[in-house]
């Protein structure tokens, strides 16, 4: 899992990963290897794809566990392009979705990402949303979301735990120009950190996922995360 953060982090191919770390014997001395034993880089991707997602999710739980989180958090979906295939592996293996759906939970505070949902279809974000929320209910106090996720059950759900949701309403009518004058403007503009977040997820890792299964694009997505967790909480402990 080091060295496939590793990857992560240098932006590299299998192939020129191990080429890089046979060259950085103290790196392999940290990992506990030694650089005339690495293993081949087809055994490292094939490792990767057998680790199942808990594993994957677990290391993004202890990655967003090295920040002392805030108050408020905010959620929101983007599409993560996947590698450009050819017509013809396409058509043999039925590639034809373009992008993964990838919803995030972040923490305002310190931009951490608490957890991902990853989707190959398009399911409107309400009907994924708790998923990822239920999973961290003990770490969400205030919940900020676009007009995307304005749905009465899902309020209604997040209050029942303690949550307060700040979820803008679509205007449809009187009712919903009414409950948008009432949200606290301050604390609902503190989502556009989960903006800042998938524009740095981009820039530094990559726009593209470039795994060719759908799991392990998931897999993929989930490393990046906590990659760039360990990398904010290192930029705080030096600073």
């Amino acid at each position: 899992m080091s060295i496939h953060g590793l990857k992560t982090y240098l932006d590299l191919p299998y192939r020129q990963l191990l080429d890089v770390l046979y060259e950085m014997p103290r790196i392999d001395r940290i990992l506990g290897l030694d650089p005339v034993e690495l293993p081949d880089f087809t055994t490292v991707y094939a490792r990767m794809q057998t680790l199942k997602m808990p594993v994957w999710r677990r290391l993004l739980q202890l990655s967003a566990e090295l920040q002392d989180t805030g108050e408020i958090q905010a959620i929101d979906a983007t599409g993560m392009d996947r590698v450009a295939a050819s017509q013809h592996y396409a058509k043999r293996t039925n590639y034809t979705v373009r992008a993964v759906k990838t919803s995030a939970l972040i923490d305002c505070k310190t931009g951490a990402i608490l957890d991902i949902h990853c989707s190959m279809k398009q399911p409107h974000v309400t009907q994924i949303a708790w998923q990822p929320l239920t999973r961290n209910l003990d770490k969400l106090s205030v919940l900020t979301a676009d007009k995307g996720y304005d749905w009465e059950l899902l309020r209604h759900k997040l209050r029942s735990e303690g949550i307060n949701p700040v979820i803008k309403h679509r205007q449809f009518g009187w009712h919903g120009v009414a409950n948008n004058v009432l949200l606290d403007d301050t604390t609902y503009h503190q989502r556009s950190n989960i903006e800042a977040t998938f524009f740095a997820l981009r820039r530094k890792y990559g726009e593209i996922v470039r795994a060719r299964t759908w799991f392990g694009q998931f897999r993929e997505l989930v490393l990046k995360c906590a990659v760039r967790n360990v990398e904010l909480a290192l930029d705080r402990s030096n600073a």
